[in-house]
């Protein structure tokens, strides 16, 4: 069973006549006009050729994932043995890991609802994640894909807790930016919910009390949902062979590997060094054309093995993934060739680099930014 993405086809790295090197950000709007008919293309062909191939891709993740989680499970039940309790922590971190990662974003992305599954799809995932999809998906795919680095409008950029911008006002509460990011790494599932809620739009009289109530509802139903499954039932179960504590502390070891792993994978593909921010007024008007040369301005990859790319969800494109948020995760690898071409083809800095490489330079600028 391959899991991997597809390895790119000779037959589509096919590209324009080269065009001298300039400004991205000069680009006429002639040119803009030209971007966006060669990206569309992209995309076109690669919609119109999803089919079986993609559907079982899929399916084959989901079985894994369920397959890690179980195997995880049943051996929490005996935890009090270590043997058994590091290698259910190692299933139950996988399996979360590929569960938030490559199916729960991408599913709940709508990279999948043409193939009309009721159970795989946008509208019906409730991944297992702190998080619930309905506010993640609002948060997330709505204004955060809309809106990639800009000033004001992506509340991304910092998550209302970090500075991670020279244009964002420095406040004395930013020398605490290393402080926050390192506890909001093993918590990262809690920060998002907590972020997903808008409390910021709410004091900023942008949201109702009503609607800001509800969404808290949602966040504590869901944390209900999953303390009871984790932290719970399993090691009420766990109990009944003397695992109950150890049990515990395994699922509390696999909730903070899969967290960390998805705070540096989402920080890697937004913040190391040339991933750019745009204003406001830089956004006024926007074409399709202007918006595509936003995203991959906006966006940076990780380099590595395709075993890092399944466990990043494939968001080590993220650059592919801003342009394209509805495609197919495996079929990302595929078009990063030509996507990367066309980029050098308008002068777009193509960010990308190996994960410790990106890692560093997200923290750096964290660091840097906590000054003045």
């Amino acid at each position: 069973m391959t899991l991997a993405p597809s390895a790119p086809s000779a037959a589509t790295a096919t590209s324009p006549a080269p065009r001298p090197p300039r400004d991205p950000l000069q680009l006429t709007e002639r040119e803009l006009d030209e971007l966006a008919v060669e990206l569309d293309t992209v995309r076109e062909e690669i919609f119109s050729q999803r089919g079986q191939s993609d559907a079982r891709y899929i399916r084959r993740v989901v079985a894994l994932q369920r397959s890690l989680e179980m195997t995880g499970r049943a051996c929490m039940l005996f935890s009090r043995h270590k043997p058994l309790w590091w290698t259910g922590v190692g299933c139950l971190s996988v399996g979360k890991i590929l569960e938030n990662m490559e199916i729960g974003h991408n599913v709940l992305h709508g990279q999948w609802d043409w193939m009309n599954d009721k159970e795989i799809h946008s509208t019906t995932w409730e991944w297992d994640f702190v998080a619930p999809s309905a506010g993640w998906q609002r948060t997330h795919n709505e204004t955060h894909h809309t809106w990639t680095n800009v000033l004001g409008k992506d509340r991304d950029v910092g998550y209302n807790v970090l500075r991670m911008d020279p244009e964002q006002p420095w406040k004395p509460v930013n020398l605490l930016n290393p402080v926050i990011n390192l506890f909001l790494a093993p918590a990262f599932e809690w920060g998002i919910a907590i972020y997903d809620v808008e409390l910021d739009q709410f004091f900023a009289g942008n949201k109702s009390g009503r609607a800001t109530f509800e969404d808290f509802k949602r966040v504590m139903k869901k944390l209900g949902r999953q303390s009871a499954k984790d932290f719970v039932v399993s090691p009420l179960l766990a109990s009944l062979t003397g695992s109950g504590k150890a049990s515990i502390k395994g699922f509390l070891a696999a909730n903070v590997i899969r967290n960390v792993w998805a705070h540096a994978v989402i920080f890697c593909g937004h913040f190391p060094d040339g991933a750019e921010t745009f204003t406001e007024d830089e956004v006024e008007n926007e074409s399709r054309g202007h918006w595509y040369r936003r995203q991959a301005m906006g966006s940076a990859n990780i380099d590595g093995s395709h075993l890092m790319h399944f466990m990043s969800g494939n968001l080590s494109f993220q650059i592919e993934h801003h342009l394209f948020p509805d495609m197919p995760s495996n079929r990302l690898a595929e078009i990063a060739p030509r996507v990367k071409e066309i980029c050098r083809q308008y002068g777009i800095r193509y960010t990308s680099g190996p994960l410790p490489q990106q890692v560093f330079q997200a923290w750096r600028k964290v660091f840097r930014l906590a000054l003045p």
